[in-house]
């Protein structure tokens, strides 16, 4: 038993009811905002040579483009075109994502839809369902080991990359006991979650915590912290620009995973 979760558990218990009116408070004022459109394409670097890599993007909301209009300019679309300048190759990618989607109903309804039959890099964005509906750490962690080895089954030689947890503490919309309450769940799943990526060959996470004063002086922005978000809770344009670069720049200093992927191109 994680014990960081055991104790906000006990400290939380007794809130749930009046988290559970702030919820439907908080889902009744944010707007329902739509999904990205285009969730394939491609990025041509080299038009002498008919060789490349295929990523596909597999998650939640934030993988399908919850606050941006196309994924061109969300996550995948600006990840891929990152790494297709930094491997200097040709990139063809896909996005697999559904809004409210939890790890267990990605590895369910979304894994057998997959057509593709050669992937280099497979990219997942989860963990925010998971917090919100209040998953177990133990029962987090049976679901993610069986999401990788569904997805290890059908792609036995692809790169697969974990993404950052959502910074739930940052969400504007969220009142002080959300934030305190998800935001730490979300970590802890963070945690148990690197726990699992080590028992797996070719599995990485990328988990460094995302904070908006870290952003802003890592990258140097003039922004305010509500520039990042589209609704008080998804990511803004400029949001998913700096984390798809900021996920395509860890890949290229992971010499495992570099090495890897240009054996591919």
């Amino acid at each position: 038993m994680n014990l960081k979760y055991l104790s906000g558990a006990i400290i939380s218990l007794p809130l749930l009811p009046i988290m559970y009116y702030q919820g439907k408070r908080i889902r009744a004022s944010v707007p329902q905002l739509p999904q990205a459109k285009g969730v394939e394409g491609e990025y041509v670097y080299n038009r002498n040579t008919n060789t490349g890599l295929n990523i596909i993007s597999i998650g939640e909301s934030t993988i399908a483009g919850v606050g941006v209009q196309t994924h061109e300019e969300g996550f995948t679309g600006t990840f891929a075109k990152e790494i297709s300048q930094l491997f200097n190759s040709n990139i063809k990618w896909k996005v697999y994502a559904r809004s409210g989607y939890t790890a267990r109903k990605v590895e369910k309804k979304i894994i057998p839809k997959i057509i593709e039959k050669q992937v280099d890099l497979i990219v997942i964005g989860l963990g925010g369902n998971d917090a919100f509906t209040l998953n177990r750490p133990s029962k987090w962690k049976v679901e993610i080991r069986s999401l990788i080895v569904s997805i290890r089954l059908k792609f036995p030689k692809a790169i697969i990359v974990f993404c950052n947890m959502p910074p739930i503490k940052e969400f504007p919309a969220f009142t002080p006991l959300i934030k305190f309450t998800v935001g730490n769940l979300v970590e802890v799943l963070g945690e148990e979650l690197q726990k699992i990526v080590d028992q797996f060959q070719d599995v990485f996470y990328f988990g460094g915590k995302i904070t908006l004063n870290g952003w802003i002086d890592k990258f140097q922005l003039s922004e305010k912290k509500d520039a990042f978000f589209s609704d008080g809770v998804h990511p803004s344009k400029l949001t998913y620009q700096i984390w798809g670069k900021d996920i395509a720049n860890e890949v290229f200093k992971n010499e495992k995973i570099k090495n890897a992927l240009q054996k591919n191109i």
